[in-house]
């Protein structure tokens, strides 16, 4: 294979596993809410509190997107934006008391899929699937740092 055919199939890959989904399509939450919704939870979890700024760089995602998706999230009763005692410029978002049993049965609903994806591939062919995955990560990182010092060289 080129390398311009590697580089067309690296789009296509990256391409497909975009419009890949783990969740039926009864689901309540979407991709994005899903994601949002387990950055609460995590925070959560060690005992803190996240803002819109905070998901919106954790997603990936613009501020504006944050405050539509909050907006609409917390009209579907998922979650709860709750102002800072001590300064009245943040609100930090938290889950309703609903929303965790939405979140852990679409959880639940992702690992029967994956599940299913495993028993049918296999285990070792995932985990080589994966560690592959890793070491092509790990080269393209390094590359892509070896790139930027040859730019700033070059300035």
């Amino acid at each position: 294979m080129e390398i311009n055919e590697y580089l067309i199939k690296l789009f296509q890959i990256i391409k497909d596993m975009e419009s890949v989904s783990l969740f039926r399509e009864r689901a309540k939450l979407s991709k994005t809410e899903f994601a949002l919704l387990r950055e609460v939870i995590i925070e959560g979890e060690n005992g803190k509190r996240i803002i819109s700024s905070e998901l919106a760089r954790r997603l990936g995602i613009t501020r504006s997107a944050v405050s539509q998706l909050v907006t609409k999230m917390e009209k579907d009763g998922v979650v709860k934006r709750v102002a800072s005692p001590t300064d009245r410029k943040i609100a930090y978002i938290e889950l309703s008391d609903e929303s965790r049993a939405v979140f852990e049965a679409q959880c639940a609903e992702a690992n029967d899929i994956m599940d299913r994806v495993v028993r049918r591939m296999g285990e070792e062919r995932i985990r080589e699937l994966i560690a592959t995955y890793d070491d092509f990560f790990a080269a393209l990182t390094q590359v892509q740092e070896e790139v930027k010092k040859e730019d700033a060289q070059e300035r």
